[in-house]
């Protein structure tokens, strides 16, 4: 895997230095609007998202946003240089036209950072993209039998030690998937984008199935992730199954999924204030996409 590329794009004025999981100082508290996103799959033919201007709705009043993986796809593939060009973009638009962000890696983006989670609230929200809850990576992908080899690969290099310690853990998933090519994401031509979308990823039939049993697990594998590395996470935000929602699990741990800008999938944001935790969706309108309703609502205060 090449070195990893970019991480946090910053403009004037300068952002707060303080601790990834503590706010600004006091005086900034009032003002301050934490955004997260997931799935933009910029460039890809099966996106929403054809172009990042349509973004400046969502970015309005927003103090710091957070991308969740899969924001674009770097993976190797026959045409290197468009997506070499994707990346210009992603790195000029998020450096002037954006508020200061921070760039997670997903699956198809995981050489994008060295930056696989992050956290906020002293812990209590956890953000990873989703993928690393999965042994095969994306179950419902013809990819997943690779995936799975991939990951067993990369995991077996690790120590025993490393296999509890997140960045090493994750790392691992990333080198996995980069070791998985573009193959219809990266093709130019419309048709023969359709006919390999459909290839891999909803043919055979069967795949359905594998979908709706990951939309299904996704959340208990979650818990599972947050008890196995003791995280004090109250929240889980993820994407990846592009199943947009808000789910508890028995042990109360609440798992926020984002979605993706590929329709007929839904959209969501994650908005973190001060004091309160919002799951909204997203409405795209004339062309561009806005903060739509407020589904789920929770009281950060101490419990």
């Amino acid at each position: 895997m090449p070195p990893p590329r970019l991480f946090l794009f910053q403009h004037s004025p300068a952002p707060c230095h303080a601790p990834t999981s503590c706010f600004c100082s006091p005086s900034a508290v009032a003002s301050t609007l934490i955004r997260i996103l997931s799935d933009l799959h910029y460039g890809d033919r099966s996106s929403a998202l054809t172009s990042l201007a349509q973004l400046n709705p969502l970015l309005d009043g927003v103090s710091q946003l957070i991308l969740n993986g899969d924001t674009l796809d770097t993976r190797p593939s026959s045409t290197p240089e468009r997506t070499a060009g994707l990346l210009t973009d992603i790195r000029h638009f998020f450096t002037h036209s954006a508020p200061p962000t921070t760039i997670l890696t997903g699956n198809h983006d995981p050489d994008i950072t060295e930056t696989h989670h992050h956290t906020l609230l002293d812990g209590s929200l956890f953000i990873t993209h989703g993928d690393a809850l999965f042994d095969d990576l994306v179950p419902w992908s013809r990819d997943a039998p690779i995936g799975r080899d991939l990951v067993t690969r990369e995991l077996a290099a690790l120590s025993p030690a490393e296999r509890t310690q997140l960045h090493p853990l994750l790392s691992a998933y990333r080198r996995a998937a980069y070791a998985i090519p573009q193959r219809h994401h990266s093709d130019p031509h419309g048709l023969r984008y359709l006919l390999g979308f459909l290839q891999d990823t909803v043919w055979p039939p069967g795949r359905v199935f594998r979908v709706l049993r990951a939309w299904r697990e996704a959340p208990r594998r979650a818990a599972v992730f947050v008890q196995n590395h003791r995280l004090p996470a109250r929240f889980f935000a993820m994407g990846h199954t592009h199943r947009c929602g808000v789910t508890r699990t028995p042990s109360s741990l609440i798992v926020l999924n984002t979605g993706s800008f590929c329709p007929p999938c839904a959209t969501g944001a994650i908005d973190v204030t001060p004091d309160r935790l919002f799951f909204r969706r997203v409405e795209r309108r004339q062309g561009a996409f806005h903060p739509g309703a407020i589904t789920a609502e929770f009281s950060l205060a101490p419990r």
